[in-house]
């Protein structure tokens, strides 16, 4: 029985430790999107996002709310599009409250609810690691680039920009 107790106590001492661990993404869901960029950073080749040991070289958010990777600011170029908007606004929620499970499709056209969706072509790289057919995501506003949202991967952190492609 002493033994017993003992393994008990380390197996709680254990799961205790692990659960202090701080990690990206593994069920987090931010509770807003991110704040307009104030002191916009012009976009760079090449750049890396993974800011600290172990985070994603990919935008992600912190679990404080912090958005790493949107600073560049509405005069961004590789955002911009003639046409916002071309097939309309979704309406089907944005934020923590309005988890999507992903349906199916890939990068180029993904969907979930009866919506679609298609991921910006500088974002492409960010969504490699992506399950399309069951990953969940939450969308929020982008409040910088005007046609697109950003879609934000719970299992991972990490978030890209998209396009709504209509319902």
């Amino acid at each position: 029985m002493k033994r017993f107790l003992g393994l008990l106590a380390v197996s709680l001492l254990l799961s205790l430790s692990a659960f202090a661990q701080h990690h990206e993404g593994g069920g987090h869901i931010p509770s807003h999107g991110p704040a307009a960029a104030r002191n916009p950073h012009p976009a760079e080749e090449n750049r890396h996002f993974n800011d600290k040991g172990g985070h994603p070289d990919a935008p992600h958010v912190h679990s404080n709310g912090k958005w790493i990777g949107h600073d560049t600011g509405r005069a961004d170029i590789r955002y911009h599009l003639d046409h916002p908007w071309e097939h309309g606004h979704f309406a089907g929620g944005f934020g923590r409250r309005h988890v999507w499970h992903l349906a199916g499709g890939g990068p180029s056209r993904f969907w979930f609810g009866g919506f679609y969706f298609g991921v910006a072509s500088f974002d492409l790289g960010f969504c490699n690691d992506w399950y399309w057919d069951r990953d969940d995501v939450v969308i929020y506003e982008d409040p910088d680039h005007d046609g697109y949202y950003l879609a934000y991967n719970v299992r991972l952190g990490t978030y890209v920009h998209v396009l709504y492609m209509g319902s």
